[in-house]
């Protein structure tokens, strides 16, 4: 039976990771509405396929291993209010680079005295070049990340409910794959058809752009889902003795 001392340490230990996985998600949301459709790397190619993934999508795969962690140690409530906060942090990024347009600078913009303006040559300041770009994605990054993490909460219970809290590998693949699908359909297709920000050719037919930017874009994250299967069943092994959660399947109650 667990000492009140050892329930004090495991109740600081539970805090502590917590704060953590609850930091690397929102940190990497905020990287993503930032760094987001800036520039489009090419990692590859597999075939006649060609790997380009946009720079915002590279930490990415990394918040549905923080849900998934925090779906299995905490439960789908904690995960479900986690994936809201992430929202709300996305309307204050967009928020503040609203306000920073709209307010006067000294660069000429937003009705400021400044220096000479350089929209005289054709040239945004690095700010509003930033700003054009995470508004054209924000929509489609919003839309798509709701239904993409909720997607994975969903099914990640789901399959737990499924097998009796056994096959860890089954819901961590089951969830993250199917809703990586669902995210990466919803981006490129809003951020093409709503905000026009994809850098296709004109020239040449759109849907085969559209679905290589969709088959390039999932198989990376499907890469990563894949790779991460093993550090989420070790951390989940590790994780459940050192946070004093002794049983498969058991999730940490709410603080009364």
């Amino acid at each position: 039976m667990p000492s009140a001392t050892d329930h004090q340490a495991f109740q600081e230990r539970r805090d502590l990771v917590f704060l953590l996985l609850s930091g690397l998600f929102l940190g990497t949301m905020a990287m993503l509405n930032l760094l987001g459709l800036t520039r489009f790397l090419l990692l590859g190619s597999l075939g006649r396929w060609p790997l380009v993934v946009a720079v915002g999508a590279l930490p990415y795969p990394l918040t549905f291993l923080c849900t998934d962690l925090i779906s299995e140690l905490w439960g789908e409530r904690r995960a479900g209010q986690l994936v809201w906060v992430g929202f709300l942090l996305n309307g204050w990024i967009v928020l503040i680079l609203w306000l920073g347009g709209v307010l006067p600078g000294t660069d000429g913009f937003g009705g400021g005295l400044g220096l000479p303006d350089p929209a005289a040559t054709g040239d945004l300041p690095v700010f509003y070049e930033l700003r054009r770009l995470t508004f054209g994605g924000v929509t489609a990054s919003m839309v798509a990340y709701l239904a993409a993490q909720f997607t994975d909460v969903r099914l990640f219970h789901f399959w737990k409910r499924l097998t009796g809290g056994r096959a860890l590998w089954l819901r961590n693949n089951g969830s993250t794959l199917i809703s990586q699908l669902v995210d990466t359909s919803a981006v490129v297709l809003i951020s093409h058809y709503g905000a026009h920000v994809l850098p296709v050719d004109p020239a040449a037919a759109l849907p085969p752009q559209l679905l290589g930017f969709i088959a390039s874009g999932y198989l990376f994250k499907l890469l990563v889902a894949l790779a991460d299967t093993v550090p989420f069943i070790l951390l989940v092994g590790w994780l459940r003795p050192w946070l004093g959660i002794p049983e498969p399947g058991e999730e940490i109650a709410p603080q009364a």
